[in-house]
């Protein structure tokens, strides 16, 4: 057997050596890479108090994944939990922790829609020990999933064909998830920037302070207009993305010092926190039109500043309930929601979208394609935990 193959099979045994198997997916050309393999048991009763032990007690393994030489800054992933509170209660089929650069995030619409198509194709009962569960509709084509986050429990819907005795998952179709509870936390908040952390931009548009709004879909975002920050047109291809990110990280610090915008919503306290900023142009201020309103760009900046390649799925959940909330978009709105990526190619397969689903619920659609499988060798040596440059 060759050394590909003994890494592959988890035969690599040279003392000191674990081997993690992944899935590899893109959702609007943003990352996930979702663990099926080689991850231990994960202590606690609840999804939250799992999350935490996996926070305390296994983030040497989140580090090597997301961490170079195996990843990247803006790498993003997933790590499928079979059991927890809401499985064993009936509410949901498998749970999910989402990981980043800097932790664990409570909610992430890109990996949902990665993680729908995985959950329908995989027929690993290891991997998703409920997957016989799974209810096809034939007449629709599509099955549906209820994922465990975080934030609370998201319907995933996955478009599907029968092939065969298999069901599989249909990439030419959206996937689409209802958000949690999604809502305005707060609107027109003025927020005043110190002169030393004035970006040149700022600085030019001659200002102090800038105007937000600040929304949850599953996680908290900053919502603000490129204006605000000094910058006329992210929609250009020339959209300096280090200028955005050193406006948006002294964005994050002020309004992530404000606790009470985040607290007295009714969440659990692990999730009272600011994920990320988005900043969108002009057109997000116009309220929408009846059927499919023009697409919405934004550029969102995540975690330690992370910036995402899709339009954020949580990112778009908030974005349509801050837009309720400001008389701006009418429940029979559905809207396209851009990245600078989609843009540029035109929206072409990369762009989600986003319309209300009832009360503080939003429905997002996205496609996500499959880009591999690894299997990561962890040897003891000075990189096991992953580096950042």
């Amino acid at each position: 057997m060759d050394l590909h193959a003994q890494i592959s099979s988890g035969e690599y045994s040279l003392d000191g050596t674990a081997v993690i198997k992944t899935v590899e997916m893109h959702t609007g050309g943003e990352p996930t890479r979702i663990v099926v393999q080689g991850y231990p048991p994960l202590q606690g009763r609840t999804l939250l108090e799992k999350r935490a032990y996996a926070r305390e007690h296994l983030d040497h393994i989140r580090q090597c994944l997301i961490r170079e030489p195996r990843g990247h800054h803006d790498m993003y992933g997933a790590i499928i939990v079979s059991e927890t509170e809401k499985t064993q209660s009936g509410e949901a089929d498998v749970g999910v922790l989402f990981c980043h650069n800097e932790g664990y995030s409570t909610m992430c619409g890109h990996a949902t829609i990665a993680l729908g198509r995985l959950l329908v194709d995989t027929e690993d009962l290891s991997v998703f020990p409920r997957r016989k569960q799974v209810l096809f509709d034939e007449g629709r084509g599509e099955s549906r999933i209820r994922l465990h986050a975080p934030c609370g429990v998201v319907d995933v819907t996955v478009p599907s064909v029968r092939a065969g005795e298999r069901v599989r998952s249909d990439p030419g179709r959206d996937v689409q998830f209802v958000s949690v509870r999604s809502f305005a936390a707060a609107t027109d908040v003025v927020v005043e920037v110190p002169e030393g952390l004035r970006w040149p931009e700022l600085r030019v548009a001659g200002r102090s302070a800038v105007t937000v709004d600040v929304a949850y879909g599953g996680a908290f975002y900053v919502v603000v207009q490129e204006k605000e920050l000094g910058f006329e047109r992210i929609r250009e291809d020339g959209v300096d993305i280090k200028r955005l990110d050193a406006a948006t990280a002294v964005v994050k610090q002020l309004v992530g010092a404000q606790k009470e915008v985040f607290a007295g919503h009714g969440l659990a306290e692990e999730l009272e926190y600011l994920y990320g900023v988005i900043v969108v142009d002009d057109g997000e201020g116009r309220a929408g039109l009846g059927g499919e309103a023009e697409g919405r760009l934004g550029v969102c900046f995540y975690a330690d500043q992370a910036v995402d390649r899709s339009p954020t799925g949580s990112g778009v959940s908030a974005r349509v309930a801050l837009a309720r909330a400001k008389g701006l978009l009418g429940d029979g709105s559905r809207v396209r929601f851009d990245s600078v990526l989609s843009a540029r190619r035109g929206g072409e397969a990369g762009a989600f979208t986003g319309s209300s689903a009832g009360a503080e619920r939003v429905r997002v659609g996205g496609r996500a394609f499959y880009t591999g499988a690894c299997a990561f060798a962890v040897e003891d040596d000075f990189a096991r935990a992953g580096f950042v440059l």
